[in-house]
């Protein structure tokens, strides 16, 4: 047997690993696969909403008569 021959063979063999290795994982990306369903949380719809707390001011400087 030649090299030649021998690495055609070794090729066949690394591009039959590569063919499965694409099969088995698919189209890379979005492209090929389901949409994933959007996930409905269930929430208190009928509660309602807390009041928010005020926002902290800043200090408060205030005018003392001398």
């Amino acid at each position: 047997m030649s090299s030649e021959s021998v690495g055609g063979i070794l090729g066949a063999i690394v591009a039959a690993v590569v063919l499965a290795v694409a099969v088995v994982f698919g189209p890379i990306g979005q492209y090929g696969k389901p949409p994933k369903p959007a996930k409905v949380e269930p929430g208190p719809a009928a509660a309602p909403a807390a009041p928010a707390a005020p926002v902290p001011r800043g200090p408060v400087i205030k005018e003392v008569p001398n």
